[in-house]
């Protein structure tokens, strides 16, 4: 696949001295000091939940008092006269934006929230017809994502259980076959009007095929989009190269923009000039230089920035760019590397437990480029139980109802001492 990389991985070794030797040879151990690190107790914390809510770069604190200045000084004027003007707010992220889905930056935007801008882009790419009205999904997709699937069917008066195929695994497996996808989208093909899946799947950790997945939706007629929540600053994307059609995402998991932190999207730019596309318009996606006229008549802007609706969130935007610059810094092959590296460790820590099998299962992909910095651990019993007293001991980490923890650690600011120590722990709690 295009996104896997050429690492050499270690005979890993399971003690704290190795672990240490890891963190040495570490090119992006410099990054962690970035951030603030959550304490329990009269301890640092070993926060494995960057999946869920990214941690604070040091730097937020002063892109936020840099805008609070400029407002305190400026008002209104600082539309036009900030350091950074609010009315351009929107073209600072562009760049770094589109490195990290793998895009042009004009095929995408920072703007509102998430499960928002699935709406969005789905009043523009879920056109049902009499034929063709149908959505193929994965089962058990995360909540918002279904309640907009299952409300934007129910907008076009259409039964959500005939008009969306949700996909299972296979009986006595956890994650979906590629196959299976694909199978479905041909015996689906003279119905569909849309795939969308959420890149990584929130659960599992599975990184689906978004290349073959949007080849086959293509050739089935469909369009193609892709939730990215678990995937941007996570894992490779190569969405214009792919020619998915659109995918958003939100900023306050592996992007640390801050709780509720900003969204975005990609749109191809294939529908970028393409001003019959039915969208949801606001004044802020309309043409820049006639905006003020405040006339009649929207005309959309080229690209991504044509689906804006409402002007930009300036104190999220610059909290978004402290975490972005540090991206810019790492570099996404440097942190998907260590990523990999990570994970893999972790992994070989819990598969050396005595009798691990009899205590939980790894229900994420064994397959490195089928995954990202996340393995999902389904335990077999006494989960809550254990789960508390990882807690208690220090270690935030995600319980995910019925049976599952999700740990995930993040390659800015995780350690693998950190990942070492959490094993010991979690041993001694299943043991």
């Amino acid at each position: 696949m295009e996104h896997l990389l050429e690492i050499t991985m270690p005979q890993f070794d399971n003690s704290l001295a190795f672990a240490k030797k890891l963190d040495r040879n570490d090119p992006l151990k410099k990054f962690r000091v970035k951030f603030h690190l959550p304490r329990v107790g009269n301890r640092t914390a070993i926060y494995f939940t960057g999946n869920s809510l990214g941690l604070q770069p040091k730097s937020t604190k002063n892109f936020l008092s840099e805008e609070l200045r400029d407002w305190a000084a400026l008002g209104v004027e600082g539309h036009f006269h900030a350091k950074r003007p609010w009315l351009y707010y929107h073209k600072f992220s562009k760049k770094s934006l589109a490195k990290i889905v793998g895009g042009k930056p004009s095929e995408v935007v920072a703007m509102n929230q998430l499960t928002v801008n699935l709406h969005l882009m789905m009043a523009s790419f879920y056109r049902p017809t009499k034929e063709r009205f149908k959505i193929i999904t994965e089962a058990g997709a995360f909540s918002s994502d279904q309640y907009a699937f299952e409300s934007q069917v129910q907008f076009h008066g259409l039964d959500p259980q005939k008009a969306i195929v949700e996909l299972s695994p296979r009986s006595g497996e956890f994650t979906l076959r590629t196959d299976d996808i694909l199978t479905a989208i041909e015996e689906n093909k003279n119905e569909l009007a849309l795939v969308i899946f959420g890149a990584v799947q929130y659960y599992t950790g599975q990184f689906f095929n978004i290349k073959e997945i949007t080849e086959a939706g293509h050739e089935a007629g469909a369009y193609v989009g892709f939730d990215l929540a678990h995937a941007i600053g996570n894992v490779p994307l190569q969405l214009h190269r792919h020619n998915v059609d659109f995918a958003t995402w939100c900023g306050y998991k592996y992007l640390n923009s801050g709780p509720g932190g900003l969204s975005g999207i990609f749109v191809h730019e294939k529908h970028a000039a393409n001003f019959d596309l039915p969208r949801l318009a606001g004044w802020w996606g309309h043409q820049e230089k006639e905006r003020f006229q405040l006339e009649k008549g929207f005309k959309p802007m080229q690209g991504a920035d044509g689906w804006q609706v409402s002007n930009f969130p300036v104190l999220s935007g610059a909290a978004q760019l402290a975490s972005l610059e540090i991206f810019e810094e790492a570099g996404m092959k440097n942190m998907r590397r260590k990523s990999i590296l990570l994970t893999s460790y972790l992994e070989f820590l819990l598969q050396s437990i005595e009798n691990a099998e009899h205590h939980f299962t790894i229900i994420t992909p064994a397959i490195e480029e089928e995954r990202g910095s996340q393995l999902s651990l389904l335990m077999k019993k006494d989960g809550r139980k254990i789960f508390k007293k990882i807690t208690k001991a220090g270690v935030i980490a995600d319980w995910r109802e019925p049976n599952v923890i999700r740990i995930a650690p993040v390659p800015l600011y995780n350690t693998f001492e950190e990942v070492f120590l959490f094993t010991q722990f979690f041993k001694k709690m299943v043991l």
